[in-house]
Formats: structure tokens, C-alpha cells, sequence
């Protein structure tokens, strides 16, 4: 199994993620009021998609994540959407940010001070599928079996899209992050990472601690980073926190912009974070963080305030 994380970070002491890819769009005018959601652009907008990854990659991202976190066969299905159809759809999410990768890449300025930016295919929760909220909360009516039922056909189809590697976030229990991690035992090339869904600074969504489910994906060699996403900012240094006395897996943090989601209105509520975003990366990076960037409700801006604070920082 090829790590492209542990490859980047033997060269980088940090690696930049993107920010969100569906507020994002729903900023330059998509309308993803649909339970697709980000998903919904792969039908209509799929140019619009390509523009965000590859404006993140001008921003400082070395990754981009496909529209794939809402993308499911039982989704698409609903939609009226027939399996074959819904497969192409997903492969062309890998696709599209693989050619914004590749366009980025080849502009010669833009290589000076960079790795090759990385692909990485979103798999989202079960809940995410119920476009409910439930990401949040976990607490799933089904047994792993029946999780695992559901999550295999989407693996089995990302894991051969192209993409470097897998980003299973905004994952609400231990539970379906173990069932995600034994799956991958059936795909032995194909390496990821598990972000969870945090409702305070020591519990996932579920409300487990945190530390103890970093302890336990810690056996797992193809999970090769653990962290947080979709989480409010100031929630982020106590969770690394408990992870990193938890694990030697490079950590991720990616929250949201501080805002709360009400999935009864579908709307977002609050007011983002006080402090910057560069800012706070630099105690994330602190703390064990190595794969930091945004989540819902940030963009472009965020992420360029990451690379150029963290980037000073390394470079002082």
C-alpha cells in the first residue's frame, strides 16, 4: 500500500487541505437544496465544480475532495437516477478534481514552492445519506452489517476512480468508522482518513471520547490519518488534544466556520469565529494537527489564510 500522506508529510511538515466544496458552490449561485446536495452539481454544474477545486488549489490546498460526500446509490436512486448512471456520476467527481489538479499543476509558476497536490474521494456517513442531520448525532437504527451493506458499493467504486486516497468524514461514531476501516481490509491498495463529527471538545457526535476512537482506528494501517471536521473551530485544540496522546497517526483538522447547521430548516445559524482562521491554525498545528484546513462555510479566503500563516511559520 502506497501512503501519499506519509510521503507528503516526509517532505512538508504540513499539508493544506481545501474548504468546503457544497456552501462554496451554493456561494457562486448553485441551488443544492436538494438531498444530493453538492452531489446535485455533478448533474448540472459539473464546470462549476472543477472552478472551486481548482480555485483552492490557487488558494494553497495540496488536496482537493471530491463531490462525492452526499453522492450514494440509494441517493441517486431516489432521484430516479439508475445505478450505472449514478457510478459515472461519482467517477467523473474524481475526475473533475483530478483535472483541476492537473490544470493547477501544469501552470509552471505554480510549481515552485509545491508538492504535486493530492486527490482524495469523499465518503460520506450513512447520515449524511438521510440528509437529516444525522451526521451529527449518529445513533443509526441499522447493525454493521447493514452499515457495512451499505457503504461497500461506494468504496468498491472509489476505490478504483483514480483518486490518491479516501476521506471518510464527518463520521458521527466509533462504530461506523470501525466498519469503514474493516472494509478496507478488502481493498488492500487503498489507504484513508477518518475524520469525526464532534459535538464538544472531548466527544464525537455520538458522544463518544475522542481519544479512546483515535486508540482504537490505531491498529488499522490503512487508516493513515485521524482527526476532526464539521466541528466548531473552538472545540478543535481540546480534541487534538485527546487524540494525539491517543495515536502516532498524523492528525486532521478541518472545521466549520464556527456557524451551527439546523437540518429542520436547512439552514446554517451563529456567527463564524472571532479569530482567523490562519490564527487558529497555528494552535492546531500545535497540538498535532499536520493535515489542516475547512470545512462547511469556509472558502478560498480561509485556506489561503492557512498556507500563509502556517507557511510563515515554518519559514521564519
Amino acid at each position: 500500500m502506497h501512503d501519499p500522506i506519509h510521503s507528503f508529510l516526509a517532505q512538508r511538515p504540513f499539508m493544506v487541505l481545501d474548504g468546503a466544496l457544497a456552501t462554496e458552490l451554493e456561494r457562486r449561485g448553485a441551488d443544492l437544496r436538494d438531498p444530493l446536495w453538492s452531489a446535485k452539481c455533478l448533474i448540472e454544474r459539473p464546470d462549476l465544480v472543477r472552478e472551486v477545486h481548482l480555485d483552492y488549489f490557487r488558494a494553497g490546498a495540496d488536496v482537493a475532495t471530491t463531490a462525492t460526500y452526499q453522492a450514494t446509490f440509494e441517493g441517486f436512486a431516489r432521484r430516479g437516477i439508475p445505478h450505472p448512471v449514478a457510478a459515472r456520476l461519482m467517477c467523473d467527481a474524481v475526475a473533475l478534481a483530478a483535472a483541476a489538479r492537473d490544470e493547477f499543476w501544469a501552470a509552471e509558476p505554480q510549481r515552485s514552492d509545491r508538492l504535486r497536490p493530492l486527490v482524495a474521494a469523499s465518503v460520506g456517513p450513512y447520515g449524511a445519506m438521510l440528509a437529516d442531520g444525522s451526521e451529527y448525532r449518529g445513533r443509526y437504527a441499522l447493525d454493521d452489517g447493514e452499515l457495512a451493506d451499505f457503504h461497500r458499493p461506494r468504496l468498491r467504486l472509489l476505490a478504483q476512480a483514480g483518486a490518491d486516497l479516501l476521506a471518510c468524514e464527518t463520521i458521527p461514531c466509533l462504530r461506523e468508522a470501525r466498519v469503514l476501516a474493516e472494509l478496507l481490509l478488502d481493498f488492500p491498495d487503498v489507504c484513508a482518513w477518518i475524520s469525526f463529527s464532534c459535538q464538544d471538545g472531548a466527544r464525537n457526535g455520538e458522544g463518544e471520547e475522542i481519544g479512546e476512537c483515535a486508540l482504537a482506528l490505531q491498529a488499522y494501517p490503512q487508516i493513515v490519518a485521524v482527526g476532526v471536521n464539521c466541528t466548531a473551530p473552538h472545540h478543535i485544540t481540546p480534541l487534538l488534544q485527546r487524540m494525539h496522546d491517543n495515536t502516532d497517526k498524523p492528525l486532521v483538522a478541518y472545521p466549520n466556520s464556527g456557524e451551527s447547521y439546523d437540518a429542520s430548516s436547512k439552514q446554517w445559524r451563529g456567527d463564524p469565529a472571532s479569530l482567523e482562521f490562519g490564527a487558529q491554525a497555528h494552535l492546531w498545528y500545535a497540538q498535532g494537527a499536520r493535515l489542516i484546513g475547512g470545512c462547511c462555510r469556509t472558502g478560498p479566503l480561509e485556506i489561503r489564510s492557512v498556507k500563509r500563516c502556517l507557511h510563515a511559520e515554518h519559514s521564519a
